[in-house]
């Protein structure tokens, strides 16, 4: 079952998402420069952070996994991902919603937690195609998607509401199985 599931490097462990580190990510709501690109800092407030957690972090954990980041060496909270939109039929998934500490940017974390959601989707899972996607002017993110060994496929016009009257157009990146061992071999050199 996905929710027990728990992945690890020498440098970084993704634990399923519970009611206990919701205070290690509340702190991560202060730091608003990592919400510029996200509709809502679900991290802002107790109560936010808690409607996150029970309406969307634990929706349908057959289709998603909200995973937590912990640096290994320190056992510290370091952000958050999720592999979601598990698509049974077509063997496909998501990767997002993540966001890491400003003190962990830069850092090990996001590779070492990129390369366990990509091996667990494409080794475990037996997945034949994985997307990341972000907003169109996000560069930095879009670099990060790059660097991983995604295949930019494009920008989605008007992708996602993030205003009454205004929309976001995604970054749409895609790795597939036939891929993975090169982005895979590219990773492991990194770690």
């Amino acid at each position: 079952m996905l929710t027990q599931l728990t992945l690890q490097t020498d440098k970084v462990r993704l634990a399923p998402l519970t009611r206990e580190h919701l205070p290690h990510l509340r702190s991560f709501g202060e730091q608003t420069e990592l919400w510029t690109w996200v509709l809502d800092n679900y991290c802002q407030t107790d109560e936010k952070l808690v409607h996150w957690f029970e309406q969307s972090a634990q929706f349908d954990p057959d289709v998603q996994l909200p995973l937590v980041i912990f640096d290994q060496q320190s056992n510290a909270v370091a952000g958050s991902t999720r592999l979601f939109r598990l698509h049974k039929t077509n063997l496909s998934a998501e990767i997002g919603h993540t966001f890491i500490g400003k003190q962990w940017q830069r850092s090990h974390i996001n590779t070492h937690a990129k390369y366990l959601l990509l091996k667990h989707a494409f080794e475990t899972l037996g997945l034949v195609r994985v997307q990341l996607r972000t907003h169109e002017h996000n560069q930095a993110s879009r670099a990060a998607i790059t660097r991983l060994g995604a295949q930019f496929e494009g920008v989605i016009l008007k992708d996602q509401r993030v205003a009454p009257n205004a929309f976001r157009n995604t970054a749409q990146f895609a790795i597939t199985d036939d891929m993975w061992p090169q982005v895979k071999n590219q990773l492991e050199g990194w770690l």
